[in-house]
């Protein structure tokens, strides 16, 4: 249904998803996203419902910021900072693709 792929960079890790299949929002009550470290942002990307998102959003919480990839912009939007200099509205410059390409 959902595959997640996990991409550790140096101050964030990058979870992509894709969905392979048309999913439910009850498929909500046993996903189970892949854990990242605490001590990075998180930048999350695919295509999928928002209510995904704001899943997972929440999920990753814990993280310093978790941040929304946007390819009109390059790089990924902060959405959610609990980390002193990182601020809602700062871009996280990044090349997806290739970050993507090897993983």
């Amino acid at each position: 249904m959902i595959k997640f792929r996990v991409k550790e960079l140096g101050g964030f890790t990058v979870v992509h998803f894709e969905l392979n299949e048309e999913i439910r929002p009850s498929i909500l009550r046993n996903l189970n996203p892949p854990e990242v470290k605490g001590t990075k942002g998180v930048v999350l990307s695919g295509r999928g419902p928002i209510w995904l998102y704001g899943f997972l959003v929440h999920f990753y919480h814990y993280t310093r910021w978790v941040a929304t990839y946007d390819p009109r912009l390059g790089g990924a939007v902060i959405i959610e900072s609990h980390w002193p200099g990182v601020h809602p509205g700062d871009v996280v410059k990044l090349n997806l693709e290739e970050v993507l390409r090897n993983v």
